[in-house]
């Protein structure tokens, strides 16, 4: 008689099986997971602030082609340089110290138009920076 030789063979099915029950846990907890960071937004509905005529601010505009504008200095209709800006929000601010600087934006600005402001403003002193919103249009939207 002649023996037969046993297979010895590992059952890889119970794996599969483990497998794809894992597979399934991680594709419905993986949309769960917020990514990002957590950022506690300010609310677009706020009262305008009680500004006195000593303590007006000043305003940096920028327009849709990213030219900023300085509501003080020789000329507040005409565009200035960045280091127009630093040298005129920190003579403004040796006189002031408390000097209050409103940023204004186009709507259809881009968001490097924005920064390169913001960090303006930085260059010259400013630590704190407002931003202008159109009263209307958040009258608009029911605030």
């Amino acid at each position: 008689m002649a023996r037969r030789k046993l297979a010895a063979e590992m059952n890889v099915v119970p794996y599969i099986d483990v497998m794809l029950v894992l597979l399934v846990i991680f594709m419905i907890t993986a949309p769960l997971l917020t990514q990002g960071v957590d950022v506690d937004l300010p609310d677009a509905n706020a009262e305008p602030m009680g500004v006195d005529s000593s303590n007006e601010p000043v305003i940096l505009s920028v327009d849709a082609a990213g030219d900023m504008y300085l509501s003080i200095g020789p000329d507040p209709e005409a565009p200035i340089t960045r280091d127009q800006a630093i040298d005129i929000i920190q003579a403004a601010k040796r006189s002031r110290p408390d000097l209050a600087v409103v940023l204004e934006g186009d709507g259809k600005v881009d968001y490097q138009s924005i920064m390169r402001a913001m960090t303006t403003l930085q260059a010259a002193g400013i630590a704190r920076i407002g931003f202008a919103a159109d009263p209307e249009l958040l009258q608009s939207r029911g605030s």
